[in-house]
């Protein structure tokens, strides 16, 4: 009998008068803001103005929600299209089912129109964002937790999680893989907010490093899940993903690492740093023209001239000799 373990709430729901508050949308968007903060104080510190992780975010978000459902719902088609139920319950995203393969392709599609739009490079965008996705992921995941789902195979530890009866799951104490998932985001947010500042990743380097964290994590989170999935060569179909996406995030940092050596200098055109140096050099310039008409306008001066005689004048002031004066000398002869 295990006398220590984690509870799980009775209801995923709780209605605030007319309106239902569903746990799994709460942390969903609270992920959501957490990540937007943390990607514009990254954005910010690489020289990019306010807002811009935000604005770019309205694109990508919604992307990324339908990715990620339309991955769920493909992979686990029968939840919805098998016998005896009912399709419309795809639409039911509050219930959960978000497939983070999925969210990341087309939410990539979104932040790539919105980064188009603003003429930012979306490699640059995504590495200021990756930190704070990866804490989103470890919020959202606590959703599976007020739904009771994505837990492990039965475990007596005592951080175990405590999972009710129903209709496709049996009650006992499981191990949490929505809390291994939690806790791994956090330091994989952790490992590239360090290895950023260490070595200075740019050019979506700093993206590929949280993706292929992330699914070194995944792959063996998912190895001890036991809700239904499809296999192929005996491995769980998640896992064959991770590990797809892992080699093709090591071979991007690998490859761009040797063509685009460094981090990108500017991210973002006319930022605050930009328009602050163009400010600073017009009021440069307004002060040198400034300066030029007050010398323009001010009243010349003439020179200063020398009180004593010039020698030449003294010559000339000078009476004649005698010896020069022609009519002495004619009297004289």
């Amino acid at each position: 009998m295990n006398l220590a373990f984690i509870p799980s709430p009775s209801t995923g729901v709780i209605d605030l008068g007319p309106i239902p508050l569903r746990g799994y949308a709460f942390c969903i968007i609270i992920g959501v803001f957490v990540a937007v903060w943390i990607g514009n104080r990254r954005w910010i510190a690489r020289g990019g103005t306010a807002g811009t992780v935000a604005d770019i975010a309205v694109w990508a978000v919604p992307f990324g929600l339908v990715g990620g459902r339309l991955y769920h719902v493909i992979t686990d088609y029968q939840l919805y299209f098998g016998d005896g139920e009912n399709w419309v319950d795809a639409f039911k995203i509050w219930q959960g089912g978000l497939g983070i393969w999925g969210a990341i392709a087309l939410g990539a599609l979104g932040a790539w129109i919105g980064c188009r739009r603003r003429a930012i490079p979306l490699p640059a965008w995504a590495d200021a964002l990756a930190p704070g996705i990866a804490v989103a992921q470890a919020i959202g995941r606590w959703g599976n937790w007020f739904n009771q789902e994505l837990y492990g195979k039965p475990t007596d530890l005592p951080w175990a999680v405590k999972i009710s009866a129903a209709a496709n799951r049996d009650a006992g104490t499981y191990h949490p893989t929505f809390l291994y998932e939690s806790l791994w985001c956090v330091g994989v947010a952790l490992l590239v907010i360090w290895a950023d500042r260490r070595f200075k990743l740019g050019h979506g380097r700093a993206f590929a490093l949280y993706v292929a964290a992330y699914c070194t994590g995944r792959a063996w989170i998912e190895y001890l899940r036991v809700d239904e999935a499809h296999h192929v060569l005996g491995l769980r179909l998640n896992v064959w993903t991770a590990i797809i996406v892992f080699l093709l995030a090591v071979t991007y940092f690998v490859v761009s690492a040797k063509l685009r050596p460094g981090r990108e200098e500017i991210v973002e055109p006319a930022a605050p740093n930009d328009a602050e140096a163009d400010g600073d050099a017009t009021d440069a310039d307004t002060t040198d023209a400034a300066a030029g008409t007050d010398a323009d306008d001010a009243p010349a001066t003439e020179p200063a001239t020398d009180e004593r005689p010039d020698a030449t004048d003294e010559r000339s002031a000078a009476p004649a000799s005698d010896a020069d004066d022609p009519l002495k000398k004619a009297h004289e002869r």
